[in-house]
């Protein structure tokens, strides 16, 4: 059994002098030393310690239950399901449980505008102003000291614009108020979800706040996606999710995966976090008039098979191409790697060895870490809050996903099963 460890998520500050000190003073271990050889096979004795950790996990109560999937060359190798689906109402677990994907949302709004990309309806770099005009007056907050010693904030003309391409990355200078160092920039934040609002509204919130750094020169985790979702709207004609149902989960076959669960039948379905976890800022049961791009959809295993499979085909499946060749190898290559003008700070979430891509974490080195975190070169990921996770590793022709709804113990749960899957690789 792996031991319980604490894994950082950010939020933490008190290694930050160490951690820096460690990247400065140290280099990556050589590519070829790195990651198991292409194709390697999987042991199913290995991948039985998965099931060992899992029931461990929940009969600690640190989880209330989850579903993982392994897919390798179009076939499912692993997919198994452990503990309820509502631990309040002894509801087992069952294969058609729906989750909130929380920031795995993220990559699917991303994906939806590469497609617009490919289309040729959206660039780049094109200003965001371009789609919502009252970008065109965004600033900048420099926060300092006043005299007696008073954090306040001064407003700093933009060097740069921010533009379309700055949201897929995370450098447009939007952040979230409620992680991190708590100054001006993150206040303004306060009350932007309160009331009623649709994307267009909500972009307009966002444009009347202050960025809290110059655009393309620092990855910040934020709201970038919910603004792209806009973004799509004003491009397609038609709302985001409209949009994403018609061009992507109708032909993929992602039946279940929307922003709000109105179905009774759907609803029921709904997997529960622990009554610890009920704090989550949002609900995929509420139904309101925002489709967050950034955080709103939910969805099944099954459904994000299709969407996995679809990755680990490079933008196409069965027949149908979701994104030219050279679009998907645009959106799954690292853009702010050295020489971008793109800094990380403590709160670089792709972790190490990663850098990021147009809406997902990209493998790039193995990182400073030794041993070196498990994976391949390449490797594309990203997961959301409440533990839903997508890793693609095209190297092994593979892709997993793991579904919980449990924020506080998601990130034990996602780092130990990733380490067993590629320690089931043969070497």
């Amino acid at each position: 059994m792996l031991p319980r460890k604490s894994v950082s998520t950010g939020h933490c500050a008190t290694s930050l002098v160490a951690m820096l000190a460690w990247v400065l003073l140290s280099a990556p271990l050589p590519a070829t030393q790195f990651g198991p050889p292409p194709n390697a096979p999987l042991s199913a004795e290995k991948l039985s310690r998965i099931d060992d950790f899992l029931n461990d996990q929940i009969t600690q109560g640190e989880i209330p239950g989850v579903i993982v999937l392994i897919q390798r060359q179009g076939k499912p190798v692993y997919f198994k399901w452990f503990g309820k689906r509502d631990a309040d109402a002894g509801i087992d677990m069952t294969p058609d449980a729906i989750f909130p994907l929380h920031s795995l949302t993220k990559t699917v709004t991303s994906f939806a505008a590469m497609m617009l990309v490919d289309r040729g309806k959206i660039k780049l770099d094109d200003p965001v102003a371009t789609y919502i005009p009252s970008f065109a007056g965004m600033k900048v907050g420099v926060e300092r000291k006043d005299e007696s010693g008073k954090a306040v904030l001064d407003l700093e003309q933009l060097r740069r614009p921010v533009t379309v391409e700055n949201l897929l990355l995370h450098t447009s200078g939007i952040t979230y108020g409620f992680y991190g160092p708590r100054g001006p920039v993150k206040a303004a934040y306060d009350g932007i979800y309160l009331g009623d609002f649709d994307n267009a509204e909500f972009a307009e919130r966002i444009a009347k706040l202050p960025l809290a750094e110059q655009p393309r020169t620092l990855w910040d985790y934020g709201h970038s996606i919910d603004v792209l979702g806009r973004v799509i709207e004003v491009a397609s004609g038609q709302s985001l999710y409209q949009f994403e149902r018609i061009e992507l989960f109708d032909p993929l076959g992602m039946t279940t995966t929307k922003f709000f669960l109105t179905d009774p039948a759907e609803r029921k379905r709904y997997a529960q976090p622990l009554r610890r976890d009920r704090h989550t800022e949002r609900n995929s049961l509420d139904v309101t008039r925002w489709e967050s791009g950034g955080g709103g959809l939910v969805s099944t295993v099954a459904d994000l098979a299709r969407f996995g499979q679809m990755l680990l085909n490079g933008g196409t499946l069965d027949g149908k191409t979701y994104l030219s060749p050279s679009t998907f190898a645009a959106m799954t290559t690292d853009h702010i790697g050295p020489g971008s003008g793109v800094a990380r700070n403590y709160f670089y979430f792709p972790g190490d060895g990663f850098g990021f891509g147009y809406g997902f974490g990209v493998r790039t080195d193995p990182g400073n870490a030794v041993p070196p975190p498990p994976g391949s070169l390449g490797e594309i990921k990203w997961d959301g809050a409440t533990g839903a996770y997508l890793v693609v590793d095209r190297a092994q022709d593979m892709f997993f996903v793991v579904l919980e709804n449990a924020p506080s113990g998601r990130q034990h749960v996602q780092v130990n099963v990733k380490k067993l899957i590629y320690d089931a690789l043969e070497k």
